[in-house]
């Protein structure tokens, strides 16, 4: 079972922004098990191309550093059974 999920969500724009959430405006969620869900929220005034991009590399480095702080991270090698 999955132990870690992100999402993300956002106004890539062009239209479709309001002044609470303009264009380029993108939240992050990172989840694990056993933990709060960790919330970010980022602007990203980017072309559309650059936009669908970088949230998903601030997602990764999101989980990236929980992983690096995690007590169980790098996880135990792989054994082969039998």
């Amino acid at each position: 079972p999955a132990t870690h999920a992100l999402a993300i969500t956002g106004i890539a724009g062009p239209g479709g922004g309001s002044e609470q959430k303009p264009v380029g405006t993108v939240f992050v969620a990172l989840a694990i098990q056993g933990s709060p869900t960790l919330v970010r929220r980022f602007f990203n005034p980017f072309d559309r191309e650059t936009f669908k991009y970088v949230p998903s590399q601030q997602a990764l480095e999101m989980l990236r550093r929980s992983l690096l702080r995690s007590p169980t991270f790098p996880p135990p090698p792989l054994t082969s059974q039998g």
